[in-house]
């Protein structure tokens, strides 16, 4: 009876987790993918991507030359610098924590640039190399803080807004601003622009990269057993991602070509997303963030964890603090300040990345800045009230978190929270 027993048992099919499954029926696969996720409460960048096609529309209704090729162009070098800040942001928001201090490390760290390029004579390579050094040293000490000495991340970090923007002070001294060469290598990072053909090639490379790294990922999930996306999917869904990115460097062409600091901004979304999903790092920050407790019992190093996070969001404020300095040719004493860390957080939250830790995405930055930006610079072509312009931002972010509590709750329904 035991044998019979063993037998049926061996016999019976694997259950298959459907989060597990790559859509492999076609377009049937994908619809049923898409309406599975909708009925467990995970809505993606579904709602920021109607919200950003609503808001377009409504500012180019009003004005013809919010979507002209040079205010386009205008756009990409406005959310630069911020968007930037927004990615360490969203590394944070994984962990379900705050960082409440990127903003003054922004400035601080840019002041510190500045200081060294400008006043000591430094090259512009050294002084942005050292600005990102003392950005990953500010983030080690909000993360010592906050993970081994146990003080809850709003404090550490509200500690840091305040005492971070006194040292800025310091650096800069009395006359509290530092003007940066127009000419020199701190400037070219958000104005160089690429010619025509290069734009082009660049955007080749992407795409060439992208469908390497997605066959590689089919690969290794059929090597482990796992059901795994056929070739042609692979290529026809890199086609799509190229006509995109060929539309926006035609587009941007005809203006001043693609800027580097957009590339740069890019480049930091699809680096940092790439290590989320396809390391063990990335992996051990999720679950750190979907539960602390649990991811310690499987071994992880928390503390590790939250600290490294911690210095990876200082050290990306830093970034946007020297893209920042370079746009403006120069760091004041309100570097860093006004509503730069409102945005960043802002931009994190409305593009999906949830504020309970454990789900997000990289791109949430890319595509909660274009949210803001786009607000921003359709307000300015209208001649809008600034005061408009924050109404309808807090009023966007105030959605996005509705719209994450009420996911979340379908997700618990569901069983996927």
């Amino acid at each position: 009876m035991s044998t019979e027993v063993k037998d049926s048992s061996s016999a019976a099919p694997a259950a298959v987790d459907p989060r597990l499954l790559v859509r492999e029926s076609g377009v049937k696969g994908y619809i049923e993918d898409f309406q599975r996720r909708l009925k467990g409460g995970d809505l993606g960048a579904l709602p920021v991507a109607i919200g950003l096609v609503i808001i377009w529309v409504t500012f180019y209704s009003l004005n013809e030359n919010f979507l002209s090729p040079q205010n386009l162009s205008n756009l990409a070098l406005q959310i630069a610098a911020t968007g930037t800040i927004s990615v360490g942001i969203v590394l944070v928001l994984l962990l379900g924590e705050i960082d409440l201090a990127v903003g003054s490390v922004s400035g601080l760290t840019g002041a510190v640039l500045a200081v060294l390029n400008v006043n000591q004579g430094m090259s512009a390579g050294v002084a942005i190399l050292a600005a990102l050094v003392a950005g990953a040293i500010v983030g080690a000490i909000h993360g010592f803080f906050f993970a081994r000495v146990g003080v809850p991340s709003f404090i550490v970090t509200l500690a840091g807004l305040i005492g971070w923007q006194g040292l800025q002070l310091y650096v800069l001294g009395k006359e509290g601003t530092i003007n940066l060469p127009y000419e020199g290598g701190v400037a070219m990072l958000t104005h160089t622009f690429f010619p025509h053909a290069v734009g082009f090639a660049i955007g080749a490379v992407i795409v060439a990269v992208y469908l390497l790294l997605d066959m590689a990922a089919s690969r290794r999930r059929a090597k482990a057993g796992l059901p795994s996306r056929p070739i042609s999917e692979s290529v026809i869904r890199a086609l799509l991602i190229g006509v995109a990115i060929f539309v926006a460097v035609y587009v941007l062409n005809q203006a001043e070509g693609l800027p580097l600091a957009l590339v740069l901004f890019i480049g930091f979304v699809a680096a940092f997303d790439w290590i989320l999903r396809r390391t063990r790092y990335g992996r051990m920050i999720f679950a750190v963030g979907g539960n602390a407790e649990a991811a310690s019992r499987a071994g992880i190093n928390v503390r590790l964890v939250r600290i490294s996070v911690y210095v990876l969001s200082s050290t990306m404020g830093a970034a946007g603090g020297v893209m920042a300095a370079s746009r403006l040719f120069a760091v004041n004493q309100s570097s860093g300040g006004n509503n730069e860390l409102l945005n960043a957080i802002a931009a994190a939250v409305i593009g999906g990345t949830s504020l309970f830790g454990g789900r997000g995405s990289t791109y949430s930055a890319l595509l909660g800045m274009l949210v803001i930006g786009s607000i921003s610079n359709g307000m300015y072509l209208v001649q809008l009230d600034s005061s408009v312009q924050f109404m309808i931002t807090g009023a966007v972010l105030l959605a996005a978190v509705v719209i994450d509590s009420v996911s979340r709750r379908g997700r618990q329904s569901s069983g996927r929270a």
